[in-house]
């Protein structure tokens, strides 16, 4: 009797044991079998508990240094239950926002603020037409994720020092440009205007869905801008008063007739 008694008390001895380290688990413990999910991004300098973490410094898969990160991990995640409040601080990018959801691309994201170089996105962003220059800034109060597509999104920014850099004509400076985006079924509405007082003007709505896309504007130059009205002019056809109407669509919409691909 004794026996089974001491065997008892052993096993709940250790059960206390992995509950309590399960409670304080390091965060730096579990970075080697979370780096397979971080396609490459790299988080250093890691401290405190798994639930309450810190990274000094968070590297891109290109070997960036996009600043350092703190979360917070509900312990509810042990059965199942993942939410997650995430902040990313650098020179070049802030982001926060809290998660709920099996994984990051079947998930639901709340009070999401973003502030973007989008330098930091020059491979990603390379266009025929040039390379997108400037800060965006974008608030989202909700964003639902299934397979890292937005099937409900509403959001919206500003598109500040907005410039493109091209290939010929170097930086053509834009303005500050606004952009609202609403999703409904996976599909994206959105809405692009300058702010009125910008070298651009510009009227645009956009749609997004897997498998289609579409942008239809009306743009001109405000004031002399020679190189903004040519560049504008690769677009779409340019009227008498010097407006440019773009209409252009992709994928199964580029079967609309009048779409441009």
């Amino acid at each position: 009797m004794k026996y089974w008694r001491a065997a008892l008390f052993g096993v709940l001895a250790l059960a206390a044991l992995g509950l309590l380290l399960l409670w304080y688990l390091p965060a730096r413990w579990v970075m080697p079998l979370l780096a397979s999910r971080l396609n490459g991004v790299r988080l250093e300098e890691v401290s405190g508990p798994l639930w309450d973490g810190r990274a000094g410094q968070v590297i891109s898969a290109k070997g960036s240094d996009l600043g350092r990160a703190n979360w917070q991990l509900s312990r509810r995640a042990l059965l199942g239950d993942n939410r997650l409040h995430f902040e990313l601080h650098g020179p070049r990018i802030e982001f926060s926002g809290s998660m709920t959801g099996a994984n990051a691309a079947d998930a639901q994201w709340t009070d999401v603020h973003m502030r973007l170089d989008l330098e930091v996105l020059a491979a990603q962003l390379t266009l025929p037409t040039g390379q997108p220059r400037g800060t965006l800034e974008m608030t989202a109060s909700k964003v639902q994720l299934h397979g890292g597509w937005p099937l409900t999104l509403d959001a919206r920014g500003h598109w500040m020092d907005a410039m493109v850099l091209t290939p010929r004509q170097g930086e053509i400076p834009l303005g500050t440009l606004q952009l609202s985006l609403h999703a409904s079924n996976g599909v994206i509405e959105g809405h692009l205007a300058d702010s009125g007082q910008g070298p651009l003007r510009i009227d645009g709505r956009l749609q997004l869905s897997p498998l289609a896309r579409r942008f239809t504007a009306v743009a001109a130059s405000r004031g002399n801008a020679p190189a903004l009205q040519r560049w504008l002019s690769g677009f779409g056809a340019t009227d008498a008063d010097g407006v440019t109407h773009i209409n252009y669509s992709g994928g199964l919409a580029a079967a609309v007739p009048g779409g441009k691909s």
